[in-house]
């Protein structure tokens, strides 16, 4: 029996169909997902990845990791090829020094805070004449996740320093504590010691630097508008800061070990320590039942941390990769990764998301001092003057 000419017709068609997108997904990789599916990956080459690299601050990393791990689960493509991420962690302050010297030459760049990007624009603008970052592009850059600095401190001790709340001149009040000669027995506790603070170094890591910047507004007795010429000029101010962190016996690395250490070795080692809220919310639970109750103290006036992700606007980045790096960043704002910032301690910038969800961290740990609303924010300054922030410090008193 003959085979009727429309069968024939529609099966030249299929053929030459079939052939013509395996041709296309040949020339074309947006055309592959087209084809047919075993043919398809016996007959054509896979398409090389988009491999978008990406630089990181440490203080993000298990809640980053998840939130690749769910990205990943998506099998992103772009333009048919497969999108890849290659992470690597780096301390905030010699992220942006290194893609400013072009040591490192990133897709995507996560400081852990904005101060970090407005440094590295600044900079770039004066070396190239473009900037490699553009903080005001919030199609490229913006923030992720947020947590502010708060200072960690033994309840009791914070109690007889300042009572049930420390006022809104903190860092005034701990700076006048801390260079007493007495100690402890200024408040009538002199078996207590010396009273001991620290944080982190600020040429090391963000968490410092975002202390002495709200230090230096403290002293300003403001909350926006710190200038270079003040930190130059401003005698008194200078000696101010130079006797309070006088007063501190080393300056770490990670505001993790700190923390780490205030609740391993209790008051003999730290009073009071200047950390990450989700740092503390991270250690809490190990906190419980040591060295007495650990408390949470907001600062009149606060700093985020609000772990920006930036694409680079630099020569090497691919336009292919950069808008990789931008679908990465979509879903890192996006509902599913927000949801997992809130579990690993970290605020949400996406408004939708309430803290006072159950099983929030906000709500077990609100007897130790945590709250959902926050302070004011202190402007972060021009890239300037906290350059000139950072060279005070290492000038006059980096040990």
């Amino acid at each position: 029996m003959k085979t009727p000419t429309v069968n024939k017709v529609l099966f030249g068609g299929y053929v030459v169909l079939t052939v013509g997108v395996l041709v296309g997904a040949l020339l074309f990789p947006q055309v592959r997902a087209l084809s047919y599916a075993p043919l398809r990956e016996w007959v054509l080459p896979r398409p090389a990845p988009i491999v978008v690299s990406v630089l990181y601050s440490t203080e993000k990393a298990e809640w980053l990791t998840a939130a690749v791990a769910r990205f990943e689960a998506t099998h992103p493509l772009h333009e048919g090829r497969p999108i890849q991420l290659e992470l690597e962690k780096m301390g905030s302050r010699e992220m942006y020094l290194e893609v400013l010297e072009g040591t490192r030459q990133p897709d995507l760049i996560s400081p852990a805070s904005m101060l970090q990007i407005s440094i590295l624009q600044e900079l770039s603008v004066g070396r190239y004449g473009a900037p490699v970052v553009n903080r005001a592009d919030t199609t490229t850059c913006r923030p992720v996740l947020t947590s502010p600095v708060v200072l960690v401190a033994w309840k009791e001790r914070a109690e007889v320093l300042w009572g049930q709340t420390p006022g809104d001149r903190l860092w005034v009040r701990l700076q006048e504590a801390l260079v007493d000669p007495r100690g402890w027995e200024a408040y009538g506790r002199p078996e207590w010691g010396y009273i001991k603070f620290g944080h982190t170094n600020p040429l090391k890591s963000n968490g410092g630097f975002q202390t002495i910047l709200l230090m230096s507004y403290d002293y300003f007795d403001k909350t926006e508008g710190l200038t270079a010429a003040e930190i130059l000029s401003d005698r008194e101010y200078q000696a101010w800061l130079i006797a309070f962190e006088g007063t501190i016996s080393k300056f770490g690395d990670s505001t993790g070990t700190y923390m780490e250490e205030i609740v391993a070795y209790g008051p003999s080692l730290y009073d009071f320590v200047s950390v990450y809220e989700a740092t503390a919310i991270e250690q809490a639970a190990n906190a419980r039942g040591r060295y007495g109750e650990l408390q949470v103290y907001y600062p009149p006036a606060t700093s985020l941390s609000d772990h920006p992700f930036c694409v680079v606007q630099a020569e090497w980045v691919r336009p292919e990769n950069a808008v990789a790096a931008q679908r990465f960043l979509d879903f890192l704002t996006g509902r599913t990764a927000q949801e997992l910032a809130l579990s690993h301690g970290f605020r949400p910038v996406d408004p939708a998301i309430p803290l006072d969800q159950p099983g929030s961290p906000f709500l077990q740990y609100a007897a130790n001092g945590l709250r959902i609303n926050l302070p004011p924010e202190v402007e972060v300054p021009d890239g300037n003057t906290l350059n000139t922030l950072l060279e005070f410090w290492a000038r006059n008193i980096e040990r």
